[in-house]
């Protein structure tokens, strides 16, 4: 598959207090077409990354220090504000993770929808008004006039959701970030709100960079998984090959989370602790204080990144069974 988009060595920092790495070192690719999940708890980078992408961390406090953003060989982080709107909602769309916040709570419904449409393609405000209401089909509003002429406070959380998304869709964007779409709603309109992307992407092509923290919503959608901690990839994989076998310990420690209707526990396996402060990460390893399987070296020295055929690990455990192979 060809490349879309190129991550490259991003590093982003918020400087507040003291300097907080928010993204640290962090290279992935997306390709044309296919559905990149980026898991991990909150607090590890995914969203900040995502943000990234559309020029939208706050500078300041943010701050890019290092990488490169290559959007069909082009790096973003070099756009003005002014090439950026032209990418935002025509070339990239994102859906944010709360409509609430992310929809403004003075404009109709369907004013907003069609502020994308004005800007990229040139309608005037009743031609972007209708096809608002076609996009509110699109997604599945079952009263999509109404829908239109609504105020976001008058919808439910599931209800903004598909706003956000036919909002995201309205210009037939080449890639579509989703950040936690499905958080916060009730486990029926989750189902709904992804079925609802995985219909638009098979009609239309598109290529999905899903961000979240579960599991379950990763085996359903994604094609491929890069797994972040603090700031950093650990892992990244095909997603059949993540879930049959999972290299990094965090990896595994996130399936044993999930649970299983042919396993009877107790309780519900959890990870130790809490993910570290950005202002103070431990040396070496920063998940070997969460580690059941860390060994001396994971304390002090930072795992270098191993390539084995089409997935990528950083993990000593990893470094020595491929050295122990090559011997």
């Amino acid at each position: 598959m060809k490349k879309l988009l190129e991550i490259k060595n991003l590093e982003v920092c918020f400087y507040l207090d003291s300097a907080i790495p928010a993204v640290d070192g962090v290279s992935f690719d997306v390709y044309e077409g296919e559905t990149l999940c980026v898991v991990g708890e909150s607090g590890c980078g995914k969203s900040v990354t995502s943000l990234s992408i559309m020029q939208l961390v706050a500078t300041p406090p943010g701050r890019y220090l290092n990488g490169e953003i290559l959007y069909r060989g082009k790096n973003l982080l070099g756009y003005s504000t002014d090439e950026m709107t032209k990418i935002r909602g025509k070339e990239i769309s994102m859906i944010f993770q709360e409509p609430m916040t992310a929809l403004n709570p003075v404009h109709r419904v369907g004013k907003q929808i069609g502020e994308a449409l004005r800007i990229h393609e040139g309608y005037d405000k009743k031609e972007a008004f209708k096809e608002s209401i076609e996009m509110l089909k699109i997604v599945g509003v079952p009263d999509p006039v109404r829908c239109a002429n609504s105020f976001p406070y008058q919808l439910s959380g599931g209800m903004r959701q598909r706003v956000m998304i036919a909002m995201a869709i309205s210009c037939n964007p080449n890639m579509l970030i989703a950040d936690e779409p499905t958080t916060a709603l009730d486990v029926t309109i989750q189902q709904q709100i992804l079925d609802v992307i995985k219909n638009l992407k098979t009609k239309t092509g598109m290529t999905v960079m899903f961000i979240t923290h579960d599991l379950g919503v990763v085996a359903e959608i994604a094609d491929r998984v890069v797994v972040m901690y603090a700031g950093k990839v650990v892992e990244e994989a095909c997603v059949k090959d993540l879930f049959a076998n999972p290299l990094h310990p965090y990896t595994r420690a996130l399936l044993k989370c999930i649970p299983r209707v042919d396993e009877k526990r107790d309780k519900l396996d959890d990870i130790k602790g809490i993910v570290p402060n950005p202002a103070s990460f431990p040396s070496g390893c920063r998940f070997h204080p969460r580690c059941e399987e860390a060994i001396k070296i994971c304390k002090t020295i930072v795992p270098e990144e191993v390539t084995l055929g089409d997935r990528r690990v950083s993990c000593h455990l990893v470094t020595q069974k491929a050295k122990e192979c090559r011997l």
